[in-house]
C-alpha cells in the first residue's frame, strides 16, 4: 500500500508538472504571436492542469486507512476523482467544438510563423513523455483516476496535432485546416469524456462487476471442497473494489473453531481474486431448510 501511494503521487506529480510546462511553453508563444491555435491550446491544459491537480488532492485519499468518519474506508474517492476529469473532457470538447464553429464562421486572422511549429511541436513531446509514464506506472496502480490522466494525455496529442495542422495549413494558404482539425479532436474528447464518466458513475452507484467476473468469485467459492453449494451471492463495487457477501452451505458438524478456520479460508481465497477488496461470509448447516427455499441456490459438484 506504500509503495502505491507513492507511485500515485509520483505520477500525478509528473502529469501537473509536465501540464504546468506545455501551459508556459505554448501560453506564453500565443501571446508573443497572436497564435490562437497556441493560446487554445494552452487554454485547453489550463483544464488539464486542474484536473490533475483534483486527482492528485482527492485520489490519494483513496489510500488512507478506514477511520471513524470513513469505516469501509477511502475508495470511493478514487472514482469521484476520476469522475472530475471525464466531466472536464466533456465540457472541454463541447468548447473546442463551440470555437472551432466559430472560427469557420468568422475566419482565422493568425500570421504563420516558425515559432508556431516549434510550439507545438515542444508540446507534443511533452504530452507524449507523460502519457508514456502514466500509461507506464498505471500497470502497476490499475486505477481510474490514473487511466483517466491517460487518456486526457492522449487527447492533448490529438487536439495539439490538430493545432499542429492548421498551422501548418497557414503556411499551405489554407487556414481553413484549423478550426476544421479542431472541431474533429473536439467530438473525440467529449467522447472520451463521457466514457470516462459512465465508467466511474458506475463505480459510484455499486453497480455490480461483470458477469463474467462474478462467476470468476463464485468458481473460487464451489472449488472449496467443505463448500457443498452457495447462495445469496452478492458482488458490488465500493469505489473501484468489489466487495463480496455470499452464503455457504457446509457439513453441520463442524465444531465452532472448524467454522471459524474454514470461513477465513473462503474469505482468503475471494480476495485473491484481483478486483475483490473484502468478503462478507455466512456459514449455513446442512439440513436448516432455507437452502431449498433460496431462488439463486447453487450446489457445488464437490
Amino acid at each position: 500500500m506504500a509503495d502505491s501511494r507513492v507511485a500515485f503521487l509520483k505520477v500525478s506529480w509528473a502529469n501537473v508538472l509536465l501540464n504546468a510546462l506545455k501551459i508556459g511553453v505554448e501560453g506564453a508563444l500565443g501571446v508573443l504571436t497572436g497564435s490562437l491555435a497556441l493560446t487554445a491550446d494552452a487554454a485547453h491544459s489550463v483544464a488539464d492542469l486542474l484536473a490533475s491537480g483534483v486527482v492528485l488532492i482527492w485520489g490519494r485519499s483513496a489510500f488512507d486507512d478506514a477511520d471513524d468518519s470513513h469505516p469501509h474506508g477511502h475508495n470511493r474517492f478514487e472514482p469521484l476523482s476520476a469522475l472530475f476529469v471525464g466531466g472536464v473532457l466533456v465540457l472541454l470538447g463541447l468548447k473546442l467544438l463551440y470555437d472551432a464553429g466559430h472560427s469557420i464562421l468568422t475566419g482565422v486572422a493568425t500570421e504563420y510563423s516558425i515559432w508556431l511549429v516549434l510550439g507545438l511541436l515542444f508540446a507534443l513531446g511533452d504530452m507524449a513523455l507523460c502519457y508514456w509514464y502514466t500509461q507506464y506506472k498505471n500497470r502497476e496502480l490499475q486505477l481510474p483516476s490514473i487511466r483517466a490522466l491517460a487518456a486526457d494525455s492522449r487527447n492533448d496529442l490529438y487536439t495539439t496535432s490538430a493545432a499542429l495542422v492548421g498551422v501548418l495549413g497557414m503556411a499551405a494558404g489554407y487556414p481553413i485546416f484549423d478550426p476544421l482539425a479542431g472541431g474533429i479532436v473536439s467530438l473525440l474528447v467529449v467522447r472520451q469524456g463521457v466514457a470516462i464518466s459512465r465508467e466511474n458513475l458506475r463505480y459510484l452507484a455499486d453497480s455490480a462487476p461483470p458477469e463474467s467476473e462474478r462467476e470468476t468469485i463464485k468458481q473460487r467459492i464451489r472449488e472449496h471442497p467443505a463448500v457443498h453449494g452457495i447462495h445469496d451471492f452478492v458482488a458490488y463495487y465500493s469505489g473501484h473494489v468489489v466487495e463480496v457477501e455470499f452464503h455457504a452451505e457446509v457439513g453441520r458438524d463442524l465444531t465452532l473453531v472448524e467454522a471459524h478456520d474454514l470461513e477465513s479460508d473462503l474469505r482468503q481465497r475471494v480476495r485473491e481474486v484481483d478486483s475483490v477488496s473484502d468478503v462478507h461470509v455466512h456459514l449455513d448447516p446442512a439440513g436448516r431448510g432455507e437452502w431449498k427455499d433460496a431462488d439463486d441456490s447453487e450446489t457445488s459438484s464437490t
